[in-house]
């Protein structure tokens, strides 16, 4: 597996932000060219899902590489959003929002961090606000849209519109809540090897 690191955040702390995902996705294609040349898929949680998409419709129409299959965790397709309940709450909610999940987490909410991460959010919450795809359009590739029965935040009912977008779309349910998949569990990487394998008597039995 090969992360991907925005800038804004971590190691890229002082990049300014993307501020689109367009701008996003167009930043990545000529650094990931060289990775490109085996077969290979995206994997994107949430707001992350979004990106992964744009970016497979960028490498299409510039005649690039296109990943095998996208897989798109706990997030509704882009002519089915934006939606979040996160998208709809005050500065004073969302520092609530994010002193729970750093504790979650296991990490100490200080003041300097919870500043930091406030205007992070602030700035992710406008780029999925500014994704705005009303019409559906066809990626060229498979899409594995995956929920997890106990995240309150996309429900798996919301994910329908993903077979829209593809004539290889399957929907998986896993066990967990929203961040249950930072542990990578089996039951994911499982769902990786499922649909990134090019074996076809599988995908015939199946």
């Amino acid at each position: 597996m090969c992360f991907i690191q925005p800038p804004a955040r971590q190691n890229r702390l002082h990049e300014p932000h993307y501020e689109t995902y367009a701008a996003l996705a167009h930043s990545l294609i000529e650094p990931m060219l060289p990775y490109l040349d085996k077969p290979f898929g995206f994997f994107g949680h949430c707001g992350g899902a979004l990106p992964g998409v744009e970016l497979t419709r960028q490498l299409a129409s510039g005649g690039h590489p296109v990943p095998r299959r996208v897989f798109v965790s706990s997030q509704v397709a882009p002519h089915d959003g934006p939606y979040g309940r996160f998208l709809e709450l005050n500065n004073n909610e969302l520092v609530n929002e994010l002193q729970t999940m750093i504790v979650r987490l296991g990490g100490r909410p200080t003041p300097e961090l919870m500043e930091m991460s406030l205007q992070l959010l602030l700035q992710d919450l406008e780029a999925n606000k500014r994704y705005l795809e009303p019409d559906v359009f066809e990626l060229p590739c498979g899409i594995t849209a995956i929920g997890w029965s106990e995240d309150p935040e996309i429900p798996m009912e919301l994910m329908g519109g993903w077979k829209d977008m593809s004539k290889d779309c399957r929907s998986v349910l896993l066990h967990g809540g929203h961040f249950e998949f930072l542990g990578a569990p089996r039951t994911l990487l499982a769902e990786f090897e499922r649909d990134l394998l090019d074996v076809s008597a599988h995908r015939t039995a199946s």
